[in-house]
């Protein structure tokens, strides 16, 4: 019974040596806890978190650096109205040195057969007479004007339309305008260029939709005139009439005999286009099917 007791005491002492271990280790000031920084992270230095209260007294208190700084995102207030890259990317004419290539093309055209001093290159679109959208380069020379349907995919001229200067009497600017009845309409502004009468127009080649009997054309400015500066000064409207107009009157001047125009005249009046349902140019227009345009893989 006596060595049971004191076995018993022995056991009470272990047990009371071994939690005053525990709290000794427990108040170590070397104890610090660790932290997961991983290699390469940024995490604020000691001297960060230093206090007004720990500086010396008789001296102003000076802001420590810091080891991260602040990010500031600024923002663009004024963004450059060329750069549309996902909607100009579509555009073949938009692709480097597709434009270069096709005015080459038709410099060296005209260079070999009438060797005409070509004064610029533009690039518009042709509206036809039931509306449809057509992509077109315009060449204005000494004494033609050429209208040019150029494949900017395969750059190959597909179609060329000379027009005499001496020829065009009349020229329209104004808003585009329809038919009361008609469900096809368009916004904007446009030009009509006129040599030789409507009212001369046969009624097959009015209602033929493919017709090239018509003796207008009308333009308006191409979608990818803000892409750059560069389209900006070829897709203008205004430039192309203010080369025009001076061309035209000097091609009245210089002609002679048969070729002797009657004059220009330049009138500001609505541009109708006579459409009424306007299926044919309302799904031809949505799609773009008169650009030559990126229209997605067809494989997989």
């Amino acid at each position: 019974m006596l060595q049971t007791s004191k076995q018993l005491r022995q056991w009470n002492r272990q047990k009371g040596e071994q939690a005053e271990e525990m709290s000794t280790i427990g108040s170590l000031e070397g104890f610090q806890p660790v932290s997961l920084q991983q290699e390469g992270d940024e995490q604020p230095s000691e001297t960060d978190h230093l206090s007004v209260e720990e500086e010396d007294p008789g001296k102003d208190p000076v802001p420590m650096p810091m080891s991260r700084q602040t990010s500031v995102t600024e923002s663009t207030l004024y963004p450059n109205p060329y750069h549309q890259p996902y909607v100009s990317r579509k555009y073949f004419v938009t692709r480097p040195g597709a434009i270069e290539t096709a005015m080459e093309d038709l410099k060296g055209h005209i260079a070999k057969t009438s060797g005409e001093t070509i004064q610029g290159f533009w690039l518009l679109t042709e509206i036809d007479h039931w509306n449809n959208e057509k992509e077109r380069l315009l060449l204005i020379t000494d004494r033609t004007l050429l209208i040019c349907k150029y494949d900017f995919i395969m750059l190959s001229c597909v179609q060329l339309q000379r027009i005499p200067l001496s020829a065009v009497y009349r020229i329209c600017l104004g808003k585009f305008a329809f038919p009361g009845m008609s469900l096809d309409r368009r916004q904007g502004e446009g030009l009509r260029i006129y040599w030789g009468s409507p009212e001369d127009q046969s009624l097959l080649s009015r209602w033929n939709p493919w017709s090239t009997q018509v003796p207008y054309a009308t333009f308006t400015e191409h979608p990818m005139k803000h892409t750059s500066e560069k389209f900006l000064e070829i897709c203008k409207l205004s430039g192309f009439t203010s080369k025009l107009v001076p061309a035209i009157q000097n091609a009245h001047k210089n002609a002679t005999g048969s070729s002797r125009g009657k004059g220009l005249v330049v009138l500001t009046e609505p541009i109708v286009i006579e459409t009424y349902t306007g299926l044919m140019s309302f799904i031809g227009n949505r799609n773009k099917l008169g650009y030559s345009l990126a229209r997605g893989s067809i494989g997989f």
